[in-house]
């Protein structure tokens, strides 16, 4: 129970972090968390992905990964990075539903404070009823990696979290 209650303070922490006005510097974390939102827009049939992860630790994956220079804050080579983060987000996060694959299109990513923003959609999602996330986000880097995700379909929304080693969650609405 009190590594339960930990884990959700550590998380309380962490979004009141992501939202301070004068954040503290990107280095100083104490934990490893990523936010992901999921979003089916009904009107437009897509489904919209927003994966939020600290700068550090995916600058430092993604070099690690694929062996090469990365920085997302002052990118000398945009496309180059645009390739890493694409990559790595299309091979560490994918849905199913209602039992059917959904394949992405990558369409970027933007830095903001201590955070890197990697956006994916899906087009023709013409329901959102059974959803499966998998995702293994930043689990090849630490043992610790906690990765929530917010999922808002048919005017409702829920929300859950992944703990390093699961990687499988399922939501219906």
């Amino acid at each position: 129970m009190v590594i339960f209650i930990n884990k959700w303070l550590q998380l309380l922490v962490f979004s009141q972090f992501f939202s301070m006005g004068n954040p503290l510097p990107a280095t100083v974390h104490p934990f490893h968390v990523s936010v992901t939102e999921i979003e089916h827009n009904e009107k437009e049939k897509t489904l919209q992905i927003s994966c939020k992860i600290f700068t550090d630790d995916f600058e430092t994956i993604l070099a690690r990964n694929y062996k090469t220079k990365v920085d997302l804050v002052n990118p000398a080579n945009r496309a180059a990075m645009d390739t890493l983060v694409k990559k790595y987000l299309l091979s560490h996060l994918s849905v199913r539903m209602n039992n059917k694959p959904v394949h992405f299109s990558y369409l970027g990513f933007e830095h903001e404070k201590e955070a890197v923003y990697g956006y994916v959609e899906a087009e023709n999602v013409i329901t959102a009823g059974k959803i499966e996330i998998i995702s293994t986000i930043l689990y090849d880097m630490f043992d610790d990696q906690v990765n929530i995700f917010h999922v808002k379909a048919g005017g409702g929304r829920k929300s859950s979290k992944l703990n390093y080693p699961d990687k499988e969650l399922k939501i219906e609405f």
